[in-house]
């Protein structure tokens, strides 16, 4: 077949078309860039209100995140009493925690999440009546992602929120070691069954085997019939979200292997990944890859120089979309009986990542054909239910009623 009829017939179902190699600027050395103006525009609110924002975020946030973790140690002696009855709880603690961040990004800095994808996950995505998507994802996966910017979790998390069955209680990420020490957060992260990793494969893989074998631990129902417990493992291959210290030593790794670099990407990481994946055959059928770009970002600019914490919850500024664009990959095609074959699978995937970059950028819109819908779907950041935020105080608010009544009833016996 001639190479004009390849290109008559298009890529394959599933797969982008990775340009050809091409010069790869000296990011070494980055020329200066032009005075670029805010993706997201002004700032809407001046200093008093953005400090007002920002207090009443502290707030919600702070207190949110409390009575979260509150109620984790609250119901911790169900650890001695039933394991799956403590699994159970915790993940509802963790929808709360998901519940949390999906309203304070709703009501502090409303985004306009744009979704499409191939023909792998046609039929996966639809628009409720009110003009919420709702996902059909597997209950158990892999998810994986390029990292633009800090907050990247947590619209992959509303993902889950989104889905039917709803998944916000049932995601596991992989963090840095450090962020275990931060008060109230780390500790809370630990009681949601989240791995830490020093990124010594010779330290993490022993954690990463336990927590993994838990995650795939089988338990019987009444009925005597044999099930998993619910879990998306989401892991990001690049190690950490795309600057120029990032793009820098991605350069340099490229250079030093004889591998092309990416534009938009940094090159990943397949070690842990492969393990993960390892541990978990048998007990997960699919990785869904998102590519994740924010609208504005210009060529050559990284998005946490603009969407930081202040300018998009206080000032105003939040992303004006947050685009994914989703593919599937069945565990049964990769070579997970090879680590140097994987490594060459996983960075050909990329490199397809960093073709759908370019259009993004080039064209401020990912593909639209293929996965079943006809254009893009557009939605925004939010719940069903504008009470739904009441939930995540209600199971500590519950117990706090009884402990009052038992309070009650013992000094009422003791007179």
């Amino acid at each position: 077949m001639t190479a004009a009829e390849l290109r008559q017939r298009g890529p394959p179902p599933g797969k982008v078309p990775v340009p050809e190699s091409k010069p790869t600027a000296d990011i070494t050395n980055p020329p200066p860039k032009p005075n670029v103006p805010h993706p997201a525009g002004k700032a809407k609110y001046g200093r008093f209100l953005a400090l007002l924002r920002a207090i009443s975020f502290a707030i919600y946030f702070g207190s949110g995140c409390l009575t979260v973790h509150l109620t984790q140690i609250v119901g911790s002696p169900l650890y001695y009493i039933s394991r799956e009855l403590y699994y159970a709880y915790m993940s509802l603690t963790k929808a709360s925690f998901g519940l949390l961040i999906t309203t304070m990004t709703q009501w502090w800095a409303p985004t306009v999440i744009r979704i499409s994808g191939d023909s792998s996950v046609a039929g996966q995505f639809s628009l409720t009546p009110d003009g919420r998507v709702q996902c059909a994802f597997p209950e158990r996966m892999v998810m994986i992602a390029n990292h633009q910017i800090y907050t990247d979790w947590l619209y992959l998390w509303w993902v889950g929120y989104t889905n039917n069955p709803h998944m916000h209680g049932h995601i596991y990420i992989i963090l840095k070691e450090s962020l275990k020490w931060i008060p109230v957060l780390g500790p809370g992260c630990m009681f949601l069954g989240f791995i830490f990793m020093s990124r010594k494969m010779a330290v993490d893989q022993p954690r990463l085997a336990h927590r993994l074998g838990k995650l795939k631990t089988e338990h019987t129902d009444p009925d005597g019939e044999s099930y998993l417990d619910p879990m998306w493992l989401l892991l990001f291959p690049e190690g950490t979200n795309l600057s120029n210290n990032g793009r820098v030593k991605s350069a340099k790794w490229a250079a030093k292997t004889g591998l092309r670099d990416m534009e938009h990407m940094m090159l990943p990481r397949s070690t842990g990944m492969f393990f993960c994946l390892n541990e978990l055959k048998g007990t997960v059928e699919y990785v869904y890859d998102c590519t994740v770009a924010y609208e504005g970002v210009p060529r050559g600019g990284y998005g946490e120089d603009y969407f930081t914490l202040s300018s998009t919850y206080f000032q105003g500024r939040p992303p004006k979309s947050v685009n994914f664009y989703w593919r599937r990959f069945a565990l049964a095609d990769m070579p997970l009986d090879d680590q140097e074959k994987f490594d060459v699978w996983l960075r050909e995937r990329w490199y397809e990542k960093d073709a759908l970059m370019e259009q993004y950028v080039s064209t401020g819109r990912f593909p639209a054909n293929g996965a079943g819908i006809k254009g893009h779907i557009e939605t925004e950041v939010k719940t069903q239910y504008w009470w739904e935020f009441i939930k995540i105080f209600v199971m500590l608010g519950t117990f706090g009623l009884i402990f009052k009544f038992m309070l009650s009833t013992l000094r009422a016996f003791l007179r």
